[in-house]
């Protein structure tokens, strides 16, 4: 494919076309000026917005809101981690607030992945999907023994 796009700019060329790269140009100057910013960034983190939202995020892959219709005035915070070179993974459900009245404590399970997978190497959904779904009814049984 390279060859073929080589090929076709010596072929425009020839016909007299000069090449415009004024684009490249200016794609280049910008991101000059945003790795210069980036470098700045580093050795002056003060002067520089950071972000902010990761100490609240980490490993969380999902926010909710409140069930509809519950009295509960904050959602959930689910998490995940799988260490490197390990097979257990771990799922947390916890509380979008943790200051919140309505707080419960965190619940989580920790299993091996190779339990929701086929020898074939496919992810059998509805046995994760049970366990993620236990865990949310551990979570709201714990929340109702408060």
């Amino acid at each position: 494919m390279r060859r073929w796009f080589l090929l076709c700019d010596q072929v425009v060329k020839s016909k007299g076309y000069a090449e415009d790269t004024r684009l490249g140009n200016w794609k280049l100057a910008i991101g000059a000026a945003v790795i210069a910013i980036a470098l700045l960034a580093q050795f002056y983190p003060k002067k520089f917005p950071q972000n902010r939202d990761y100490t609240k995020e980490k490993d969380a892959i999902m926010f909710t809101h409140p069930p509809a219709g519950s009295f509960n005035s904050t959602g959930l915070v689910i998490s995940s981690k799988l260490p490197r070179f390990s097979d257990m993974y771990t799922i947390t459900i916890a509380s979008a607030d943790p200051q919140s009245i309505s707080a419960n404590k965190p619940v989580h399970f920790t299993k091996s992945v190779t339990k929701w997978f086929t020898k074939e190497g496919v992810l059998v959904e509805g046995l994760f999907w049970k366990d993620v779904e236990r865990l949310i009814d551990d979570y709201n049984t714990e929340r109702k023994g408060k």
